[in-house]
């Protein structure tokens, strides 16, 4: 099989994942609640067993069987949310670990007041495809429309704007994640166009203008990547909570702006591969 070509009976299913907050954690502490940059493996594929309404414990061998790809099209920003944790009834906290009876006891000496940290990726928007079989693609997909259990971008209070399913595409991975258009969100293709030196459209011209192309990075999973993540689920139990590794490649592609080209617009010729780019540092010392 070639890098172009599937498997019979396989395909291609895309999510949109976009939200005003996403966290995807895959090393995290009780304190300290980090986030990645792109989507886990861990977090898509419990965004599907949830749609799916399978309950924790639940077999996910087949989930993990699917390929992950991910296209990022809007990085978002970070946002650092700072808590502090107390016991409404005014007693010592409990420690964190548990003993062998699974029982929490309080932390000695006294602890009443605990101060967490919790990131998240603000504005972000990640176009996700997942390859494998064409039968179990078609399910997750009316699911994902109709789930079961609510949705979430890592964590449950970080809910996802519609629609999530982008509908199931013949291929594999990469040409799929190249070939679809620009997901990012009208307001950051309006950014995107004044980094390039345009002014904000006016009202009659609903479309910016700008390149029709644009670089985006890719996380692809494949066996023989370069990097390795330790995201993927083995377990989701509530007691058997359990990952492995898989091997993924990076990469950059080229797609689809969505964009109106305009010939008298020099800019529009110069596509970015990214809406940061416009920042200079050296700018200031002439270089």
């Amino acid at each position: 099989m070639t890098g172009t070509e599937s498997a019979p009976g396989e395909a291609v299913l895309l999510l949109r994942l976009a939200g005003p907050l996403q966290s995807w954690g895959s090393r995290s502490a009780f304190n300290s609640r980090q986030t990645g940059s792109e989507p886990t493996k861990s977090g898509v594929i419990g965004l599907l067993a949830a749609a799916d309404g399978r309950p924790r414990g639940a077999d996910i061998a087949d989930l993990r069987a699917l390929r992950l790809g991910i296209r990022v099209d809007q990085p978002g920003t970070l946002l650092r949310d700072y808590h502090i944790a107390s016991d409404h009834r005014g007693v010592p906290l409990p420690q964190t670990g548990v003993s062998a009876k699974g029982i929490q006891r309080p932390t000695s000496p006294a602890k009443y007041t605990h101060v967490t940290t919790r990131h998240y990726l603000q504005d972000a928007v990640f176009l996700a495809a997942l390859e494998g079989d064409r039968a179990l693609l078609r399910l997750l997909h009316a699911a994902v429309r109709a789930p079961a259990f609510p949705l979430a971008l890592g964590r449950r209070s970080c809910v996802p704007v519609q629609p999530v399913a982008l509908g199931i595409h013949e291929g594999t991975l990469a040409p799929v994640l190249g070939a679809h258009p620009w997901t990012a969100s009208p307001h950051a293709r309006e950014r995107y166009a004044r980094h390039l030196g345009h002014e904000r459209p006016e009202a009659a011209h609903r479309t910016p203008c700008g390149p029709e192309l644009i670089d985006r990075s890719l996380t692809l999973e494949h066996p023989d990547g370069d990097d390795r993540l330790q995201d993927a689920p083995v377990s989701f139990g509530t007691h058997d909570r359990r990952f492995t590794s898989r091997r993924v490649t990076r990469d950059w592609v080229r797609i689809p702006t969505g964009l109106v080209r305009r010939d008298d617009c020099p800019a529009c010729d110069h596509p970015s591969r990214d809406d940061a780019a416009a920042h200079d540092p050296f700018a200031l010392l002439g270089r």
